[in-house]
This record gives structure tokens, C-alpha cells and sequence, in this order.
């Protein structure tokens, strides 16, 4: 069966797009609203704001990528689709962290699981940091509108054996599961939503709010890199922007684009990065800090039967046991999930090499893994990384403390107890020097004496998350809770780095209810009379 490009359709049918490898000269253009960064926020503000009647220019480091790119090959994927090829780490390498960087951004590569944003989290932001109006009350017609949008609804297919086996350990134990929502519209169950939907069913940017705008008037550029907002008297001027090669590297031409509202969209390092590089007021030394991850661990299990989690939705089961059980600021809490299993992805999140990787290699398809996803940024202990700009772009400093530490001990507890519980045959902690564990009594003993430690723990990231917060208290907020700067009058924060700590659950469906929320007000101070 032939499936429509829905983006080949689109440009040839007269969308207005710049690949910004392809000009040769310096240009200048003017439009009402410049969007930087197509992702969840992004794409969702471009949208809204390209119906109220605004000009919109969306702007996009990354390549247009489109489902005739995506050939379901790791190899290609995470060289087109991701920063730094899917090899990003934090300063200290002890963090790997996957992050889109494409039209879309990583709603082009996420898993497309779909949670509102907790009722905890949004109460302990209004108590401690400030927030105003976000309110699980005043937010349910906005999640509602960014679910009717996106086609998000509970999973209806079974779930593959990956997360059939976190629910067969959750009834097992007695402890607590959900189903998954999903933001799809005639998915295939292929299980390849990492590598760019091949069948356009992941309702992604890419092909939902992005060609939305586009049909509206908007113009896209993609391969363009924001440098520097230059301002003065509390208003940006305009925006410096770099265009990149085919291989995202400058090219040496340069483009200005001059707008009445510069909307930040970049994701959580790029968008603090790219204020920072402007030297944008930050009057309280906030930009940057406060850098939250989900820190996750990994345990892998081997079962009898085969597992094939390569195959079916990658995320359709979570379990929130031990979320919230210590209290909001009591001792870090973990969601439970699974990932999907491909070989690359697997081969660079464990350890070991010769007979002991050739030993999980040989037992592929009956591998199960279980991720545990930390709640950082609640607990006084936990205070998140800092992005800080170096000579050659960013990096990422986030320490792994104690408080972390002792979280991760009980995620491979729990993980183990449940994999087991499953009907696992062993069951193998991702940390250096574990061996597989038969049995859970052998994995209790095992890991309480197992050393946990930066490099020798597997620790990885998809959810990046602060660095701009938002409240109404200037000495933790750099935007309001409608998304505006606090010193810019022009200029409003659309992504992920606008928490104040992390959600707690994962996080693209928090951005849309929220930036649907914010983008729908900001059209309607802008829309022309």
C-alpha cells in the first residue's frame, strides 16, 4: 500500500518552505510572530497563532525530515533525527540524553505516551513556585482541546509482550497500572515511533499543527539556527539567525528576521542558551538552572517466551506505584515504563563487552526491559542540572546526589521484584559489574550491596525539562504563568524549559495543554482588528 507524504503533498501544492542550505546570499524578512523551534510547544503556538491571522515564521535547526526519510533503520534515524546523533550526554558523561532535532522536533521521535500533567505537581507549583491559573480545574478544557487536536486516546490494541509483562508484575504484586494514552490516528502497531512514523500515524508536529500553520500562510525554515535576540528598552529588535548546511553546519549566510513577538520554543537547552547568548536581563542569575531530567534506570529481563519488543506500540502500560509514595517533597519517587527494544538502542544503554554482550545480544527477543523515571525537583536535595554556555555552544552540568542515589537503589528493587514476579528466567540491573540475578531473593541481596555511581549506573534522558521557569515570583521565574518574559514585553516561553521542576509524568502532553492555554491568549492580545 502507497502511503501519501503528506509534506511532499503540501510543498508542491505551493507551502512556503526555506531549506536554509540551499540560499546564497543574506536576507531579511518581517513577519508579526517568529516562532523558534517547531516541537510541542512550537508547533502548537505556530498553529494557533497562524489562525488568529498572524504572519508566522516558524523556525527550525534541524532538516525537514519527512515519512519518506523514515526507513524504520536505526542508522539513519538518530543521525538525521537527533542532537548530536542520539549521543548527547550531560558535562560529566554520566547522563545520555535523546533529544529531537528535526521539523517537529521530538514529537517526530518520541513514543507518543500522552499524560495531563499531575494534580500533585500542579499544586506543589502553585505553593512553592509561584503559579497562577494552572490549576488541574482551569486546565482540563485545555488538555481537552490539545487531546481532540492530536487524537489522543487510550491504547485499544492490546499491549505488546514489553508491557504486557509490567502489567503481569504489577497484578502479580498487587500495585498499580494504567493504560496509555496515545496521540495516533490509524497506527499500524509497527513499534518504530523513535525512528520517524514510516505510516504518518504518530500525530506528531510534523504532520498535525506544522502543515496546519503552513496551509495558513506561514513560512517555515528549516536548517536555521537562532543566534541572538538583540533588544533594548525591554523589547527585542530583532533575531540573528545562522543558516546551516546540509550537515548543520553554518554555512556563513546570515538571516535577520524582524517581528512584533518572538516566541521561544527551542526546548530546554536551547531556549535558555539562546537567551543567554543574547544577554537577555536575568536579574535573579535564573537562566539555566534548575535543569530537570527523569533521570532513568534501566533493568533488563530475559523470559522464557519470546518478548519481540522491537515489535507493537513501545509505550502502551505505566505504573505510578511509587510516584508519589513518599510525598511530594518526601524521598524521590520513580514512574514505572518500558522502552522499546531495538539493537542499537539497547547495545548503547548496557554494559559489558565480548561473551556477556554477546550472552544479551543471543537472548534479544526474549529480552524485557523495565525503565524507572525519577521525579527530580521537588525535594530539597534535588535541585536539577544548569546549562551554561561554553566556547563552542552548551553543556550540561547535573550532579547525581545522594537523594538520587538512594531513589535508583529502590527503582532496581522494585524493577526486579516486578520483572521476576512476571515470570522473568534473570533478570539484569544496567549497572557495572552486575551479573544476571536468578531469582528474587539472589536480586535482593544483590542489589542492596550493589555500588551505584556516575559511569558505572546506566543513566539515561528523553525528558529535558526547566531552565526558564515560570511563576509570578521574580526571584524563581523568568516568565509568567501565561508564558510572557518577565523583562522583554515581546517575547513568551512555549516548551519544556518553562517548569519549574520536572512533571512526573512525560511531558509533550504538558506542553500542549499548557501552550494551547498560553498561545490562544497571546492571539488574542495580537490578532489584528
Amino acid at each position: 500500500m502507497m502511503i501519501k507524504d503528506p509534506i511532499i503533498v503540501g510543498l508542491a501544492s505551493g507551502w512556503d518552505h526555506i531549506d536554509a542550505s540551499t540560499i546564497s546570499k543574506d536576507i531579511v524578512i518581517e513577519a508579526d510572530v517568529v516562532v523558534v523551534g517547531t516541537g510541542a510547544g512550537g508547533g502548537t503556538a505556530a498553529e494557533i497563532l497562524s489562525q488568529a491571522g498572524l504572519k508566522v515564521v516558524m523556525l527550525e535547526a534541524g532538516p525537514l525530515k519527512t515519512s519518506s526519510d523514515f526507513d524504520m533503520e536505526e542508522r539513519t534515524a538518530y543521525p538525521n533525527l537527533y542532537q548530536q546523533a542520539a549521543s548527547m550526554k550531560t558535562a560529566d558523561s554520566a547522563v545520555g540524553i535523546f533529544q529531537g532535532r528535526a521539523v517537529g522536533g521530538s514529537t517526530t521521535i518520541n513514543w507518543t505516551t500522552s499524560i495531563r500533567t499531575p494534580d500533585d505537581t500542579l499544586k506543589y507549583w502553585a505553593a512553592e513556585k509561584g503559579l497562577v491559573g494552572l490549576s488541574t480545574e482551569s486546565l482540563t478544557p485545555w488538555f481537552e482541546k490539545a487531546e481532540q487536536r492530536l487524537n489522543i486516546y487510550p491504547w485499544q490494541l492490546p499491549p505488546n509482550a514489553n508491557n504486557q509483562m509490567l502489567a503481569e508484575g504489577c497484578d502479580k504484586l498487587d500495585w498499580q497500572y494504567t493504560l496509555i494514552n496515545r496521540n495516533v490516528k490509524g497506527c499500524l502497531n509497527l513499534g518504530y515511533c523513535g525512528m520517524g512514523c514510516p505510516a504518518n500515524a504518530k500525530q506528531s508536529m510534523l504532520v498535525t499543527t506544522v502543515p496546519s500553520a503552513l496551509k495558513n500562510g506561514a513560512i517555515l525554515i528549516s536548517r536555521a539556527k537562532a543566534i541572538q535576540l538583540e533588544h533594548s528598552n525591554g523589547n527585542v529588535t530583532q533575531l540573528n539567525v545562522a543558516a546551516l548546511d546540509e550537515t548543520l553546519k553554518p554555512s556563513g549566510i546570515t538571516m535577520v528576521i524582524k517581528a512584533k513577538r518572538y516566541v521561544l520554543a527551542a526546548g530546554a537547552i536551547h531556549t535558555p542558551t539562546l537567551l543567554m547568548r543574547s544577554k537577555t536581563p536575568d536579574p535573579h542569575s535564573l537562566l539555566g538552572k534548575r535543569t530537570f531530567l527523569h533521570p532513568t534506570l534501566l533493568s533488563g529481563a530475559v523470559f522464557e517466551q519470546p518478548i519481540n519488543g522491537h515489535s507493537g506500540a513501545p509505550q502502551s502500560i505505566y505504573s505510578d506505584q511509587f510516584l508519589w509514595r513518599n510525598g511530594v517533597t518526601g524521598a524521590l519517587g520513580y514512574k514505572l515504563e518500558v522502552p522499546p527494544i531495538h539493537p542499537v538502542l539497547v547495545s548503547s544503554k548496557t554494559l559489558g563487552y565480548g561473551e556477556s554482550h554477546a550472552e544479551l545480544m543471543r537472548d534479544f527477543n526474549h529480552l524485557q526491559v523495565t525503565i524507572a523515571l525519577i521525579r527530580d525537583g521537588f525535594h530539597n536535595d534535588s535541585v536539577g542540572g544548569q546549562v551554561q554556555l561554553t566556547d563552542t555552544g552548551f553543556k550540561l552540568d547535573y550532579s547525581l546526589t545522594n537523594t538520587f542515589w538512594y531513589a535508583a537503589k529502590h527503582a532496581f528493587l522494585s524493577m526486579a521484584e516486578l520483572q521476576f514476579a512476571a515470570g522473568a528466567k534473570k533478570v539484569l540491573p544496567m549497572n557495572d559489574g552486575m551479573d544476571y540475578l536468578q531469582n528474587w531473593s539472589q536480586a535482593k541481596q544483590a542489589i542492596n550491596d550493589m555500588q551505584l555511581a556516575p559511569l558505572k549506573t546506566i543513566v539515561a534522558s528523553a525528558h529535558v525539562m526547566g531552565g526558564c521557569p515560570m511563576g509570578e515570583d521574580l526571584t524563581k521565574a523568568m516568565i509568567d504563568s501565561n508564558g510572557q518574559h518577565h523583562y522583554l514585553e515581546n517575547v513568551s516561553v512555549m516548551d519544556g524549559s518553562m517548569f519549574p521542576t520536572s512533571i512526573g509524568a512525560n511531558p509533550q502532553l504538558s506542553i500542549y495543554g499548557i501552550v494551547t492555554r498560553n498561545a490562544s491568549k497571546l492571539a488574542e492580545s495580537l490578532k489584528p482588528i
